[in-house]
């Protein structure tokens, strides 16, 4: 039997604590599945007296990420501490000293991937992050192993389980988004500042990730189109049921002709959408690629052991590659040079609500602004509105067969000139075909 390998944690926090958890409680599965133990030899925290949620030999503590990083016994830093640029130092320096990392870390690997990838191939070092995605569903190796001779044509998902949650809450309970939001942080499912949840940023940084692993070419962050779900409104979610639509906030990837699209939304799915029926704090993909068609991968996206059960997942690849002398063999430089798609290449369905005046001939004005840019509806309701002032509008919700993003443009710009629309209330792209 080969010696036990040693790792070392740079963080204690949730996901660290859970790391622990199952390296202490799962070492016989990792002794059959390697030949070997694992243990810990050095922890970095920040505070060396905060109480912990789980038991640590205070020896194994420190401040100093030099203890962790140049400790010759340690084989692999695990990085589950967050933060961007101190970190990143702390990867490339791990690297110089010939280890290897797993991370969970998606804002770094969304800013920094490509670079930690290429110092990692350089020192013959691997690098994973499967828990930077959708936490405990497998999905980076799912894409890097079980669907690598195919060729991805698209990835879409839920992979923010806050959002989702407070979609849940508002579209089967009727709830405010407000008082959703406040039920999520009191559960501990959003931050105390949600901001980067609920605007999409989280979700957009794990995108990035996805996109580049699945389309193999080098999509940045700033390439990801982004808005959150702050601003909805429950009339829009409440139409969106009689149409037979369900509203996630939704991650778009696409890759056709050798083009890319990326962007987090809003997003009105049909019911009979996969994804539709994923609920609460839970996430899925939903992959779809030329040979195997559509599959898609559905779990909790985050939480301590669920997070914790694909960092270790990483370490055994890791120690496995050690084992066999293949470190550092595993990255793959882009194949594809990015090409962002158009306004005019990029192709979906669109839902309009307007609040438009209740007269003759108003509808037959809006019908023709949509026709002479060759947008052709799907579907149509038409309700008066009976809200004090709001007297004489008719609000009016338009679902569009598939058209241009740019022509979806051109209608938002000419809608306002229009004078029987009062106001464009909310409008949101589609996914999947509208019940009849």
């Amino acid at each position: 039997m080969e010696k036990n390998i040693s790792v070392g944690l740079l963080g204690l926090g949730t996901v660290g604590s859970g790391v622990i958890q199952l390296i202490e409680n799962h070492q016989e599965e990792l002794v059959h599945q390697l030949g070997c133990g694992v243990n810990v030899k050095s922890v970095l925290v920040r505070n060396l007296e905060k109480a912990r949620q789980v038991q640590v030999d205070p020896t194994y503590l420190t401040t100093n990420p030099e203890d962790v990083l140049n400790d010759p016994e340690i084989d692999v830093i695990i990085e589950v501490m967050g933060g961007i640029e101190d970190t990143r130092k702390h990867i490339l320096n791990a690297f110089e000293e010939k280890k290897h990392v797993v991370t969970a870390n998606k804002d770094l690997m969304a800013v920094h991937g490509p670079e930690l990838q290429n110092a990692a191939s350089k020192h013959g070092c691997d690098l994973f992050y499967e828990a930077s995605v959708a936490g405990g569903i497998p999905i980076l190796r799912g894409l890097a192993d079980g669907l690598v001779s195919d060729r991805i044509q698209k990835v879409m998902g839920i992979v923010n389980g806050t959002t989702n949650y407070i979609l849940t809450k508002m579209d089967d309970e009727g709830v405010s988004y407000e008082d959703a939001l406040k039920e999520a942080q009191e559960l501990g499912f959003a931050e105390a500042d949600p901001t980067a949840d609920v605007e999409g940023l989280d979700a957009a940084r794990k995108m990035a990730i996805l996109a580049r692993l699945a389309f193999s070419t080098s999509v940045d962050l700033d390439d990801v189109e982004v808005s959150g779900i702050s601003n909805l409104a429950l009339e829009d979610l409440q139409y969106g049921r009689k149409l037979g639509l369900t509203m996630k906030l939704i991650g778009f990837a696409d890759f056709q002709d050798n083009q890319v699209e990326v962007s987090v939304q809003p997003t009105f799915l049909s019911q009979e959408h996969p994804l539709s029926a994923v609920k609460n704090e839970y996430n899925a993909v939903y992959v779809n690629g030329e040979a195997v068609g559509e599959t898609m991968f559905y779990g909790p996206g985050a939480g301590s052991l669920p997070t914790a059960t694909a960092v270790m997942s990483d370490v055994v690849a890791v120690i496995k590659n050690k084992l066999l002398g293949v470190n550092g063999k595993r990255f793959v430089t882009p194949r594809f040079e990015k090409v962002l798609k158009t306004p005019d290449q990029r192709f979906g369905q669109y839902y309009f609500r307007l609040h438009v005046q209740d007269q003759v001939g108003a509808f037959t004005m809006i019908s023709s602004l949509f026709n002479n840019l060759n947008i052709s509806f799907e579907r149509i309701l038409q309700a008066p509105i009976k809200q004090g002032k709001q007297n004489g509008l008719a609000e009016v919700i338009v679902v569009t067969h598939e058209t241009t993003l740019d022509r979806c443009h051109q209608v938002l710009e000419k809608l306002k000139n229009v004078e029987v629309v009062k106001e464009l209330k909310s409008y949101y792209r589609i996914e999947g075909a509208v019940e009849q």
